[in-house]
């Protein structure tokens, strides 16, 4: 197929190379180290605790007892693959793409989307700032998940800025007929203020931002019909997909004819874009999902434990608020709380500012213990973290009395 994007793909030759190679810093370099920086982003993404974590972390069905239902890491990999072949179709960088695919959900909560929305309706309770995990991904590569470097210092991860600018603009829950990138280099963390204020700055990062929905969409049915839950509405979705009740509905042929059509009606002048035929057909998807899927009678017992156990966490750790002297408090009501406590002083002890060793730590202050805000807004970013299982494991500590 032709590489019709080649001309405007992330290379030294695109005019706005230099702004998508920068970082806040210059990293370390190796004499022998033969990675180009979007390859050095990926290694670090990949080597960090929260991408690990997405394993653990809800796609769409709560812990299901089929080993092959779609996880968290699951989709991100799938993303990744769907935008390799998009971007390699194209003529893009798919060192780029495959970068800002891995990291996309770092930012997730867990819980899925139930748990954004939870956190989202604590953090504003509190007075805080929206919260929308693909800010709070920009935070954690930013600012929370630590790396050692060869000289035994723990940094955040430094990455490049079309990699952080992929992570804050890959919202997917949005219905663009074409997509094409922004031109203006925007400070990401002070000018981004909700979901989708901005399309990526990369075609590369708007790959992902449609792959993102491409992946989810078909992976999504296909969990749901290994559950059973379709099983009243198939003959819907095979009108709908227009095949024959003897075919297999897989997720192969569903993103298969995505990702080719988008590839033909693709280019610089036009954008991304689906034909009209196909943009139909997943808009219509999208909203059988919505209806059979994601708003189906058997997510809401989960849903509800979901707000207990998260809101749970945050009010017992919230209520051991004390200025600067916060750290007692905690300690206080640890001999009732002891794996809780001892993990969030942990935590939080390489970020906030009250006295501790930080030898090592060569990141930001994040938290300053005068603010209640910051406090609580630290809780909200800690638990954002967990995993489902961990949450859960949390929750029981709590309530174990």
């Amino acid at each position: 197929m032709e590489q019709k994007f080649i001309e405007v793909s992330a290379t030294p030759s695109n005019p706005n190379w230099e702004n998508m190679i920068a970082r806040e810093e210059e990293l370390y370099k190796k004499a022998n180290d033969v990675r180009s920086d979007f390859e050095r982003d990926y290694d670090r993404i990949l080597y960090s605790n929260a991408y690990r974590r997405l394993k653990h972390k809800t796609q769409v069905f709560f812990l299901p007892k089929n080993d092959h239902i779609c996880t968290r890491i699951e989709h991100v990999n799938n993303v990744d693959a769907t935008s390799y072949t998009i971007a390699k179709s194209l003529g893009l960088n798919t060192t780029l793409t495959r970068a800002i695919s891995i990291a996309h959900d770092i930012g997730h909560s867990p819980f899925g989307h139930k748990g954004e929305s939870i956190l989202n309706k604590l953090a504003t309770s509190e007075g805080l700032e929206r919260f929308w995990h693909e800010r709070n991904g920009l935070n954690f590569v930013d600012n929370i998940e630590l790396l050692t470097n060869v000289n035994d210092e723990e940094k955040n991860l430094n990455l490049t800025y079309a990699v952080r600018d992929g992570i804050i603009s890959h919202c997917g829950e949005i219905d663009e007929i074409s997509l094409k990138p922004r031109t203006e280099y925007v400070n990401l963390e002070t000018d981004y203020l909700s979901p989708n204020q901005y399309a990526p700055y990369t075609w590369e990062g708007c790959v992902v931002k449609i792959s993102d929905k491409i992946s989810y969409i078909g992976r999504d049915i296909e969990d749901a019909i290994s559950m059973g839950i379709l099983d009243k509405n198939l003959d819907k979705l095979y009108d709908l997909l227009g095949i024959s009740k003897l075919e297999n509905i897989n997720n192969t042929n569903i993103i298969g004819d995505l990702i080719y059509d988008l590839c033909v009606n693709s280019s610089p002048e036009e954008g991304l874009k689906f034909s009209d035929k196909m943009y139909e057909k997943l808009s219509l998807l999208k909203e059988f999902n919505y209806k059979y899927i994601y708003k189906h009678q058997c997510m809401k017992p989960s849903e509800r434990y979901f707000e207990l156990v998260l809101t749970e966490i945050f009010n017992t750790l919230n209520s051991a608020y004390d200025e600067m002297n916060t750290l007692n408090k905690l300690l206080e009501i640890r001999s009732f709380y002891p794996k809780v406590i001892d993990s969030f002083i942990k935590w939080i002890s390489c970020y906030w500012n009250i006295e501790t060793d930080r030898t090592n730590l060569k990141n930001k202050i994040l938290y300053d213990m005068n603010k209640k805000s910051d406090y609580s807004k630290a809780i909200i970013t800690y638990i954002s973290g967990m995993t489902d299982s961990y949450a859960i494991e949390t929750y029981n500590d709590i309530v174990k009395y």
